[in-house]
């Protein structure tokens, strides 16, 4: 798919990894709605970034974990921009809770990470997809993670969220085939804000890995694109992590 004159929805689109994928598809002739829950500065600030390159793009408030504001949001989008062509499934939380330490992991916690992380997810596709049916093509990324193969990660309920993203990719390009490509890029660490505090820890980790660098925002970003573009792909789960589950 030429990504030209699309309109993409970018979630958690303010910072990191949303972030880059914002810039990365207004580069390639992409309309952009950047949404964000609390980064609003973060938000505007990438719109822009990408007006200052004579790109299109606004900023939408919506908390993902809330489908009546996802709708709200599908809805204000398609009035202001035309359409949604694409949507990168990238906002998502976690908890920083050491893995053997079960009854740290509540109910609260559990409650909070599937919210954005699964059940948001689910509802901004839920939300875009008559759209892309409409126009008889769309294209779906989730941003997984590693946490979600391999089981380590920030804490447990988080890697067990992703775990959930990765099958929702599946369950998701099964259920909106054949209009709608739906596929998984799953970053391993990258260097973002979640390091924040633990930079030692990160530069530590690099020298260990294959290619011996951490993978950056925009590395996930190309990749992100490039999996929207591909037409002959749907329900695929991709790892780019510099080697780091080899």
């Amino acid at each position: 798919m030429d990504l030209n004159n699309k309109v993409a929805l970018v979630t958690g689109g303010g910072t990191g990894i949303g972030r880059a994928a914002c810039l990365a598809l207004a580069e390639r002739g992409a309309s952009v709605a950047v949404n964000y829950s609390r980064s609003q500065t973060d938000a505007e600030e990438t719109v822009q970034m990408i007006m200052n390159k004579g790109g299109r793009a606004i900023a939408i408030e919506a908390d993902v974990s809330r489908d009546k504001e996802v709708r709200g949001m599908v809805d204000t989008i398609v009035q202001q921009l035309g359409t949604i062509d694409l949507l990168v499934n990238n906002a998502s939380i976690t908890r920083h809770i050491p893995l053997d330490d079960l009854e740290a992991a509540t109910e609260e916690v559990w409650d909070e990470l599937y919210d954005v992380n699964v059940k948001g997810m689910f509802y901004c596709a839920r939300a875009v997809a008559p759209f892309m049916k409409m126009n008889k093509q769309g294209a779906i990324v989730i941003v997984g993670s590693i946490a979600g193969q391999t089981g380590l990660g920030s804490s447990l309920p988080y890697a067990v969220s992703k775990a959930a993203a990765h099958g929702l990719t599946k369950s998701l390009a099964r259920a909106l085939a054949p209009d709608i490509r739906v596929n998984c890029v799953v970053p391993g660490a990258v260097a973002t804000r979640w390091w924040d505090g633990r930079e030692e820890q990160m530069k530590k980790l690099a020298p260990n890995l294959l290619l011996q660098r951490i993978s950056t925002p925009e590395d996930i970003a190309a990749l992100i694109c490039a999996a929207l573009e591909q037409e002959a792909m749907t329900g695929q789960i991709i790892t780019v992590d510099s080697g780091q589950t080899l």
